[in-house]
């Protein structure tokens, strides 16, 4: 009998403990409730069922249209005395970026001068033997070997003002101008006072019309089933994360790049605003065939992950909010699916949902 009122008794202990720790976990889940100034701070998405769409995330960076860009090299060696341009600088076609002080110069001012006193000595001479001619004195002969030298001189000098004009004299400062040869944005700068340089030597600067450029995608052997050209891409990247470039890929490389053990594939894009920025690197999120199922579909930032396991914050009302742990059927980079455990129609937290999650699992 003693010992069938010890276990009653034990028995009746341990059931109003745990009556007791869940009359106090229900408090406390219910006594959290969203205030004002957090409720704004989030936001809220209803769950909709739609088409599972599979993507295919790749890396890539961003490049010169190639088919828009001009290096510059000098015709004629000397010393770069002035530039006037940065490496970033937009410039117009005619512009002076450069001077150079050259021996050439000297040589084609010098030429240019002997050919001009030359040309007005030989049209002395042919007025004087036209004027002979004219009185029977000189021949025929005569007047054109004198007609021959004052052509002979012209086409000299010609020559001569043609090629300070291709090299962009300048008379009054004794240098020879870089002018800029297109217009667009110097990418790439190799050139400063004082420097010396040879004709045909190595790019001084690089143009390039950045109104276009390529993003050049890196395709690895294992995704080749899965890319084609005139596939639609969305590209991010981390100067702007939160805004999303559209495009289609146009070339896929037949070759492997022998460095990188990967085909390239080329995107041609827009570029009016200059966002893209070359040498920048780049997600590139390919849309692969969507599937004919359809499935529970919710906001991929929904998600929370804590302690390997993946939580989502299900709204029902201010003082209701179900932390619930859950295991997506599929997911991509925008969305998670489920064929069970989130309904259409449920609501479901998608912004600060940290903030939130943290108290719940502190009142639980």
């Amino acid at each position: 009998m003693k010992h069938t009122f010890l276990i009653a008794a034990t028995t009746l202990v341990l059931a109003c403990g745990c009556s007791e720790k869940q009359e106090t976990a229900q408090r406390n889940t219910e006594n959290f409730c969203l205030n004002t100034q957090l409720k704004e701070k989030i936001e809220i998405e209803t769950v909709k069922n739609q088409t599972v769409a599979e993507n295919l995330s790749l890396t890539g960076n961003i490049t010169y249209n190639t088919d828009d860009v001009v290096q510059f090299s000098s015709l004629v060696g000397g010393l770069i005395t002035n530039t006037y341009f940065s490496l970033g600088d937009y410039v117009k076609k005619g512009d002076v970026l450069a001077e150079i002080k050259s021996t050439e110069l000297n040589s084609l001012q010098a030429e240019r001068k002997s050919l001009e006193a030359q040309l007005q000595v030989a049209n002395r001479q042919l007025q004087s033997v036209q004027s002979m001619f004219d009185d029977g004195i000189a021949s025929q002969s005569e007047l054109v070997q004198a007609n021959s030298e004052v052509n002979v001189l012209k086409s000299s000098l010609e020559n001569v003002e043609q090629n300070l004009s291709l090299y962009s004299a300048s008379n009054e400062k004794s240098v020879f101008q870089i002018k800029a040869p297109v217009t667009g944005y110097i990418v790439s700068k190799n050139v400063s006072p004082g420097m010396q340089i040879a004709a045909n030597d190595a790019p001084l600067f690089t143009i390039s019309n950045l109104s276009k450029v390529w993003v050049m995608v890196n395709v690895y052997p294992a995704n080749l089933k899965d890319i084609h050209e005139g596939m639609d891409v969305t590209i991010t990247t981390p100067a702007y994360p939160n805004q999303t470039f559209t495009g289609k890929i146009t070339v896929i490389s037949q070759v492997f790049d022998a460095e990188e053990h990967v085909l390239k594939a080329r995107i041609v894009m827009d570029n009016k605003d200059l966002k893209l920025k070359p040498g920048l690197t780049a997600d590139i999120l390919i849309n692969k065939k969507d599937s004919d199922t359809k499935m529970a579909a919710v906001n991929a930032k929904a998600l929370i992950f804590d302690n390997n396991q993946n939580y989502i914050m299900v709204y029902k009302d201010d003082c209701h909010i179900e932390r619930r742990q859950i295991s997506p059927t599929v997911k991509n980079r925008d969305f998670l699916y489920f064929e069970s455990g989130l309904n259409e129609g449920e609501k479901v937290i998608v912004k600060n949902h940290l903030l939130i999650y943290e108290q719940l699992k502190a009142t639980n």
